[in-house]
C-alpha cells in the first residue's frame, strides 16, 4: 500500500514504535520509496563494490551510513577490518565504531546528506548537450572517492555542483524525488518486513532438522555442503516469484531460536569451541545482478543428497579438525565423504560452481579474472567413467602437493610460485600416472565417453564465460562462435577452484593474498587446458599450446602439456579434417545435453554479419552493450555485445595491454542479457541496423566512437536514461526470472 504522508506525527509514532520493537535486521524501506531506491540508487550503491561502503541494498545499509575506507584495495599491506552488512555489526553503534558516519543524520539547518545529494541534483541537472559529461566527473573504477559528512557538505557542493545523486546519471523525475523527500523529512523509517509463509517456516523446519542431525555422516555433509552454498541465494518452491531467498549460515543458537550467526573471514574458519547449528535465515538484501546466484531447495534436492551423503555405506569416524592446514584443503578435510558423490554435489549446479568465482564472496570479479580468456567453453569429466575420477586415497596421498593459499605474505616473491609449481608438476605427474595404472596396461586413451554429457537431462554440462576486463559472467551452454580456448574440469580441478576462489578468497585480504590467488589460478587455468588438449591429435596439441602462449617462455608451457605427456598419450577419437580443435568442440556442442539449446542465439542477418567480423575497430568498443532494437511489426528485441579481446596470451600478471592482439577482437552477440555491468546501451529502430552495423565495423578513432553513440546511443544525460534501464531490468525478469537481478551501472561509459 502506498503511505499517506498526510498524518505525519500520527504516522511517524507508529512507525518508531515498530522501529523500537524490530531489530535493524529486520526492517525494509516502505513499499512506495522501495521500488525508487532499487532502480535510482542501488544500481551503483549494492555490494562491496558501493561508493563510501554506502550500501543500499537494504535498510540498514542507509541507517549504517558510509565510511571513506574502501574493501577493494589491491595495495593495501595489512588485511583490512571485516565490514559485512548483517554480519560484523548488528547495531548503529556497532557500525560508529567501525568507523562509518550517518548519512542521516541533520544539520542545524534539518538537513542530513542523502537530502542534499538528492537536492543538489535537483537543482543543478546535468547538461543536456547531447555529448559527454564534462572532464570534472571521474568514472574510473579506483577513483577518488568522495565522502562529504554532512559538516563538510557546504564546501563538497561548492567544489562539485553537478556531483548530486544519482552521480552522473540524470536526476529523478519530480514524482520521484517527492516520494523520497517527503520520506526523508518523516526520519526515513524502516517498514517491518512481513512475515514468513507458514509453508516456508514448515520447510525451514524440515531443512533444519536434515542439516542438524546428530550422526557423524550428517554432519560432515551439513559442513560441506555449508562451505559450498554459504554464497547462495536459496529458495524454495515458488519464493523465486515473491523474490524471497534466505541464506546457509552457521549460529550458535538451535534451530527454534533467533539466528545468532557466527561471523568468521571464512567458512571454514573455525566455529568456536561451543556448539553451533546450521541454519537458514531470509535474505534480507536486494537482488542485485552481479551478486545474485539462486539455489533450489525441493524434495528432490533433499532425496538427491541423501542418495549421494547419507545412503552410501561408510564410515566417518571422527570429524575433521578446522585446523587451517586440514580445513583449507578439501580433500584431507572430507576425505571420509563418498569422494563421487562431492563431485556430483558440483555438477548438478556447476554453472552455480563456476559463477561462484565470479560473483561469490566479492560481488565483482577478483584479482583472478586477468588469467583466463575472454571467452572459452567448459566441460567436465564424466564422473560414472572409471578414467575421468581419482580415488579419495589418490587425492588424500597427493594432499600437499595440491594445498592451496591460505593467507597470504605481504612480500609475495618468485619463491611463493616457484613452490605452487613444484607441486603442481608432481601432481599432474602423479595423476597420469595413476590413470595409466588405473585404465590397464592400454593406458590414457581418451574419447567423448569421458565427458560428461548431463546424463540426458542436466543443462549444466556445458558452460560459456565470458570475461569483461575485471568482471566475467558464466551461462549454460555454448555460446557464440568457437572460442580459442576450452576447459576440460575434472573433480580435482573444480574442488580446486573452489576452495581457492570462493571459500578461500578474502576480498579484505591484502596484496599478498590477493597475488597468491592470481599466482595459483595460473596453474588451475592451465590444467583445465592441458584436460582439453588430451583429446587432440598429439601431433597437434603442442602447436596449439604455443598458440595459446605466445611469447611465454618453455617453463610455463610445461604446466600446459609437457612435450613428454603430449606425445605419449593418444586419443580414440577419429578426426576427418586439419582443423581438430574445431571439430572435437562441434562434436562436444552435438555431443552435451543442451549444448547449443540456450535461448542467446540471435536470428537477425545484420547482427549475424558483425558477429562474423574480427578486427581492430572493435577494440574502441567497451566490454557489455545493451542494444534495444524497435520494431513496431514485431516484438521488441534486446541483446547484448559482448566484446572478446584479443592477446598474445594471459599467463602474466602486469602489462596486459602489451599483450593485446586487437587484430583478432569478435564479438559475440547474444539474444538478451550477458553481464552484469553495462558499459553502453544503443537503442535504433531495425532498420538502421545496417547503418549501425557498417559504423562499427569502420570505426578507426575515438572521434568515430563518439559519433557511434551520438547517432546509436544513449548517453548517462539522455533524458530518456532512466526510461530504457527500467525496460531492460524488465525485460530481463521476463526472460530469466530465475536469474535476473538489478544491473550495476558503475561502469556505464562517457565517451
Amino acid at each position: 500500500m502506498n503511505l499517506p504522508y498526510r498524518n505525519l506525527h500520527a504516522w511517524v509514532g507508529l512507525l518508531l514504535f515498530a522501529t523500537a520493537r524490530a531489530a535493524l535486521a529486520d526492517l525494509d524501506y516502505p513499499p512506495d520509496v522501495k521500488p525508487i531506491i532499487e532502480q535510482r540508487c542501488m544500481v551503483c550503491h549494492g555490494c562491496y563494490d558501493a561508493p563510501c561502503q554506502l550500501k543500499l541494498d537494504a535498510w540498514a545499509g542507509l541507517e549504517r551510513g558510509a565510511s571513506e575506507e574502501k574493501v577493494y584495495n589491491g595495495t593495501r599491506l595489512v588485511s583490512a577490518n571485516l565490514t559485512r552488512l548483517f554480519e560484523d555489526g548488528h547495531s548503529e553503534q556497532d557500525w560508529r565504531d567501525k568507523g562509518f558516519y550517518p548519512v542521516l543524520k541533520p544539520d542545524d539547518q534539518g538537513q542530513n546528506t542523502v537530502q542534499r545529494m538528492l537536492a543538489l541534483k535537483h537543482r543543478h541537472p546535468l547538461p543536456q548537450d547531447g555529448g559527454p559529461l564534462p572532464d570534472s566527473f571521474d568514472f574510473k573504477l579506483d577513483r577518488d572517492q568522495q565522502c562529504p559528512r554532512i559538516a563538510d557538505f557546504d564546501e563538497f557542493e561548492k567544489d562539485y555542483p553537478l556531483w548530486g545523486m544519482p552521480y552522473g546519471l540524470p536526476g529523478l523525475s519530480e514524482q520521484e524525488h517527492d516520494t523520497l523527500a517527503r520520506w526523508l523529512e518523516a526520519g526515513s523509517p524502516g517498514t517491518p518486513l512481513p512475515p514468513l509463509p507458514a509453508a516456508d517456516q514448515q520447510r525451514i523446519e524440515r531443512w533444519e532438522a536434515f542439516f542438524n542431525a546428530p550422526d557423524n555422516k550428517t554432519r560432515l555433509m551439513s559442513r560441506y555442503i555449508y562451505e559450498h552454498l554459504f554464497i547462495a541465494s536459496l529458495h524454495f518452491p515458488g519464493g523465486v516469484e515473491d523474490g524471497r531467498f534466505y541464506q546457509l549460515v552457521r549460529s550458535r543458537t538451535p534451530p527454534g531460536k533467533p539466528v545468532n550467526i557466527i561471523a568468521t573471514r571464512r567458512p571454514y574458519d573455525a566455529p568456536g569451541s561451543d556448539p553451533f547449528y546450521y541454519r537458514l535465515q531470509r535474505q534480507r538484501t536486494a537482488v542485485l545482478d552481479k551478486r545474485h546466484m539462486p539455489y533450489a531447495l525441493n524434495e528432490a534436492r533433499m532425496t538427491r543428497w541423501r542418495e549421494l551423503f547419507l545412503e552410501p555405506e561408510y564410515e566417518v569416524a571422527e570429524l575433521p579438525s578446522y585446523d587451517v592446514e586440514v580445513a583449507s584443503n578439501p580433500f584431507i578435510a572430507f576425505a571420509q565423504l563418498p569422494q563421487n558423490g562431492r563431485y556430483k554435489f558440483m555438477l548438478d549446479e556447476a554453472q552455480f560452481t563456476i559463477m561462484g568465482y565470479i560473483k561469490g564472496p566479492v560481488c565483482r570479479g577478483q584479482v583472478a579474472l586477468n588469467v583466463i580468456d575472454d571467452h572459452f567453453w567448459v566441460v567436465f569429466m564424466d564422473p560414472d567413467r572409471k578414467s575421468a575420477r581419482h580415488t579419495p586415497e589418490f587425492l588424500a596421498k597427493e594432499s600437499k602437493n595440491l594445498h592451496l593459499p591460505t593467507g597470504g605474505n605481504a612480500a609475495v616473491s618468485l619463491v611463493e610460485w616457484l613452490h605452487y609449481s613444484r607441486d603442481q608438476l608432481k601432481f599432474l605427474k602423479a595423476k597420469f600416472q595413476y590413470i595409466e595404472k588405473a585404465t590397464g596396461a592400454g593406458g590414457v586413451r581418451t574419447n567423448l565417453d569421458l565427458i560428461w554429457d548431463g546424463d540426458g537431462h542436466n543443462d549444466n554440462a556445458a558452460l560459456t564465460i565470458f570475461r569483461h576486463f575485471d568482471t566475467a559472467t558464466v551461462v549454460k551452454g555454448f555460446v557464440g562462435q568457437q572460442p580459442k580456448t576450452a576447459w576440460v574440469i575434472d573433480y580435482s580441478l573444480l574442488e580446486r577452484i573452489h576452495y581457492l576462489l570462493v571459500a578461500g578468497f578474502d576480498v579484505y585480504g591484502n596484496v599478498g593474498h590477493q597475488l597468491e590467488t592470481r599466482l595459483y589460478m595460473d596453474f588451475l587455468r592451465m590444467e583445465g587446458e592441458q584436460n582439453f588438449l588430451m583429446f587432440l591429435p598429439q601431433e597437434q596439441r603442442i602447436a596449439l599450446r604455443d598458440h595459446w602462449y605466445r611469447g611465454v617462455g618453455d617453463y610455463t608451457k610445461q604446466y600446459v602439456m609437457s612435450d613428454s605427456i603430449a606425445h605419449e598419450h593418444s586419443t580414440d577419437i577419429a578426426y576427418k579434417t586439419d582443423r581438430p580443435k574445431e571439430e572435437l568442440l562441434e562434436m562436444l556442442a552435438q555431443r552435451v545435453y543442451r549444448a547449443r539449446d540456450t535461448g542467446y542465439e540471435i536470428d537477425d542477418p545484420e547482427l549475424t554479419k558483425l558477429q562474423r567480423f574480427t578486427g581492430r575497430p572493435l577494440d574502441l568498443l567497451p566490454e557489455t552493450s545493451f542494444l534495444h532494437v524497435i520494431d513496431p511489426s514485431r516484438a521488441e528485441q534486446v541483446y547484448t555485445l559482448v566484446l572478446n579481446r584479443g592477446h598474445t596470451n594471459i599467463a602474466q600478471i602486469f602489462l596486459e595491454e602489451d599483450r593485446r592482439l586487437p587484430e583478432e577482437d569478435y564479438l559475440t552477440i547474444a539474444h538478451g542479457f550477458i553481464g552484469a555491468y553495462p558499459n553502453q546501451f544503443f537503442q535504433m529502430p531495425e532498420k538502421e541496423l545496417p547503418g549501425f552495423v557498417q559504423a562499427v565495423t569502420s570505426l578507426e578513432s575515438e572521434e568515430d566512437y563518439a559519433n557511434l553513440v551520438s547517432r546509436y546511443g544513449v548517453r548517462r544525460n539522455a533524458p530518456w536514461f532512466w526510461r530504457l534501464s527500467d525496460r531492460f531490468a524488465q525485460e530481463y525478469r521476463g526472460l530469466r526470472p530465475g536469474e535476473a537481478g538489478l544491473f550495476d551501472l558503475n561502469r556505464y561509459d562517457n565517451r
